[in-house]
């Protein structure tokens, strides 16, 4: 039989485990996203990629931890709005599935933890896709225009360095449309907690 300690530090486990899972996901798609305007200046302003490895290398760590940031930031603030839209439709759904399983019984406190958990579940994977899906595409076109068209006659490594630099700083507060992000903001290696409460404009420090 399964002590209480136990179970409470088996749920520990599982969400630190979540945790990794989804901070492997953001960096994952941003590592490949950073890659992205270091092969344009590679290929376009043939930059040397030998020569450049120190820059390229110190540049794609940079832009990965700014458009990793922009990520949760607006997944935490799309959360909130996706939950309102979808409370009602994933609580039918869950009520309909314990009813076809048999468990018109169970607990009231246990169908809301059912239903919260897989309200949890849905607006999450949701708001993770849109995210990563929004954000990719607004990096991708404020480098361009920002390297191919404003900063077109900066030698190429000036170039470089400003249009990832300007591009990945500036999608977290663009994203959200609003300044809030940005009083977000800690040192690499201070990270914050963001959670969605009511007023989606609340910064938690861990």
């Amino acid at each position: 039989m399964v002590s209480k300690g136990d179970s409470k530090q088996q749920s520990k486990e599982d969400l630190l485990l979540q945790d990794l899972a989804k901070s492997f996901v953001f960096f994952g798609n941003t590592f490949i996203m950073s890659i992205i305007p270091s092969q344009l200046s590679w290929q376009i302003w043939h930059m040397d990629l030998i020569q450049s490895a120190v820059l390229y290398s110190v540049m794609i760590l940079v832009s990965t931890y700014l458009v990793a940031f922009a990520y949760k930031i607006v997944k935490f603030v799309l959360k909130h709005k996706v939950a309102q839209k979808r409370e009602d439709a994933v609580s039918k759904e869950v009520t309909q599935k314990l009813s076809e399983a048999g468990k018109r019984k169970m607990s009231q406190k246990k169908k809301d933890e059912r239903i919260l958990w897989k309200k949890n579940k849905v607006v999450s994977y949701k708001a993770t896709t849109f995210s990563i899906l929004y954000n990719n595409i607004l990096f991708l076109v404020l480098v361009i225009v920002a390297s191919f068209f404003i900063l077109t006659n900066f030698n190429p490594t000036v170039d470089y360095i400003l249009s990832i630099t300007v591009s990945s700083g500036l999608i977290a507060p663009l994203s959200t449309g609003s300044k809030w992000a940005m009083s977000c903001w800690r040192p690499i290696g201070k990270p914050v907690k963001l959670e969605v409460l009511p007023n989606p404009g609340t910064c938690i420090p861990y």
